[in-house]
């Protein structure tokens, strides 16, 4: 093993594992254990060691009810790895993958997983920093924070100014991994100071709250967004409600707030698997609580709270087939679609169908729900960049599946973007014969993306950034190419409704 696994942080010395190209560290703490008293609390800075800390292994993984998105899991299959480390509420742990602990200041991508804020790790398999170190001479980290109930419970209205906090600690935890990257990244030969945090889903929409939050100023200097973007959030009122409903489940009054730090832990998840079943949005997400989160993420923007960050952004073609890939009842998505749109459901549809045509209820449907959750506001965190002046470059992805019923869905892109094609946990959706040149094209662009703020690299056509007059657009396919306003009819029809 070469010395330079070997590496003192702020807090004390780490042994990674030297892979020759490339070294990683797994496991390093970036806060205290947020178990017993501080459950439910922000996360403290981690208490310091003497001797040299085995980081070979990752850090358990938050706690989560995987069986609530049994139908999911089970589509992407091989989940649990031999390496998948165990689950526990002493989770807040991050992983870097470097070149080389030297003094060389490498751009740093910090990755932020997605899982709906209930499910996921910093350590699946996709997630593998090697390629990136390794072809694109960057730093990479991924980190784990608390999910579910743990990290978005918004108690400060029943328990006051100790449990301010409760409904964004998942967040909270990720700007305390930030500030642990900008105090020790150097180390590891990062630069502190040219940092992309980049996610997916949960993940992306995480990074359209951070980039709101007065908390995370500074942190980061680009971002990068894979189908999530600045409307994820809750208010308050809501948020609070759903937090009274668990307490109830759990056989508590508003008055109990402290007993909750005493329950067990399978008590408390089968609390939260009964809140998502009666309510699958259960209030498990980022709240706009006027402290941590001042407004709504995507108004702050558009104030231009984020003018200084650049943008890469993008979406899926077909996101929701991940979710609804099993034929549902036309009278279900008919009502879903009432329920979102109100009285402009008929005009939006009959645009969609006029777009389409030939394409049945269903497809529509499924582009509908594709642009209302993911398309639509990704378009709008763009806007709002723009106008502030900020450079931003957005992208579709639309390799398909070879499974059809699936298409281009959901976190499809994840395997291409890490180059983790062989080992990804979405072999199910890849197959055997996915293009590994796509592969090596996005993850060549998302490092460009981190090295300079520009995507664009010798393998894409020229990539033009995002305005709102032309609205270029990257189309990463088998062969990659640039639309400008693609579904133009389709977006100009949610006018003001988004």
């Amino acid at each position: 093993m070469s010395h330079d696994a070997i590496v003192e942080t702020h807090y004390g010395k780490v042994r990674g594992t030297d892979l020759g190209s490339v070294a990683v560290w797994k496991g390093i703490p970036y806060a205290q254990p947020p178990i017993e008293k501080l459950r439910f609390h922000v996360p403290q800075a981690p208490e310091a060691w003497s001797g040299v800390r085995d980081a070979s292994k990752f850090g358990a993984v938050a706690p989560q009810d995987v069986a609530h998105l049994s139908g999911l899991t089970q589509t992407l299959q091989g989940e649990t790895t031999s390496e998948q480390a165990p689950i526990s509420e002493d989770c807040l742990y991050l992983n870097i993958w470097s070149p080389r602990a030297d003094e060389k200041k490498r751009p740093v991508m910090v990755w932020i997983h997605g899982g709906a804020f209930i499910i996921g790790s910093g350590s699946q398999p996709d997630y593998d920093g090697t390629s990136f170190a390794q072809q694109g001479d960057v730093v990479v980290v991924t980190l784990n924070y608390r999910l579910g109930v743990l990290g978005f419970l918004q108690l400060g209205d029943f328990a006051g100014a100790e449990y301010a906090s409760a409904g964004n600690l998942g967040l909270l935890d990720q700007i305390a991994a930030l500030k642990w990257v900008r105090e020790n990244i150097a180390v590891f030969g990062g630069d502190p100071n040219n940092v992309t945090i980049f996610g997916e889903s949960a993940g992306a929409m995480s990074i359209g709250a951070l980039l709101a939050m007065p908390a995370s100023k500074g942190l980061f200097q680009k971002a990068i967004l894979e189908s999530g973007a600045a409307h994820n959030v809750q208010d308050r009122a809501s948020a609070t409600k759903a937090a009274s409903e668990l307490l109830d489940i759990l056989g508590l009054s508003t008055h109990e707030v402290a007993a909750l730090t005493h329950i067990p832990l399978q008590k408390l998840l089968a609390a939260q698997t009964t809140l998502l079943t009666k309510n699958p949005l259960g209030g498990i997400r980022p709240v706009v609580d006027g402290k941590d989160i001042p407004e709504l993420p995507v108004q702050a923007i558009a104030g231009g709270v984020a003018k200084d960050v650049a943008i890469l952004i993008g979406t899926n073609r077909d996101e929701m087939k991940l979710f609804m890939s099993e034929p549902s009842e036309s009278s279900q998505d008919a009502s879903m679609a009432q329920r979102l749109l109100g009285e402009r459901t008929i005009e939006v549809f009959s645009t969609y169908a006029a777009a389409q045509p030939g394409a049945d209820m269903r497809e529509i449907g499924l582009s509908m729900f594709t642009d209302y959750t993911f398309r639509i506001p990704a378009i709008r965190l763009a806007e709002s960049q723009v106008q502030q002046g900020a450079p931003v470059w957005m992208y579709r992805f639309d390799w398909p599946s070879p499974n059809p019923k699936f298409g281009a869905c959901h976190a499809l892109e994840i395997p291409f973007v890490w180059n983790t094609l062989e080992t990804s946990l979405f072999r199910a959706l890849t197959g055997k014969d996915a293009p590994q040149a796509l592969a090596s094209t996005m993850h060549a662009a998302w490092i460009a993306f981190a090295h300079t703020g520009n995507p664009n690299t010798p393998k894409l056509p020229h990539w033009p950034a995002y305005d709102a007059d032309r609205r270029a657009t990257m189309l990463f396919d088998g062969q990659c190419s640039i639309a400008d306003d693609p579904q133009g009819t389709e977006r100009a029809v949610w006018g003001s409704l988004l």
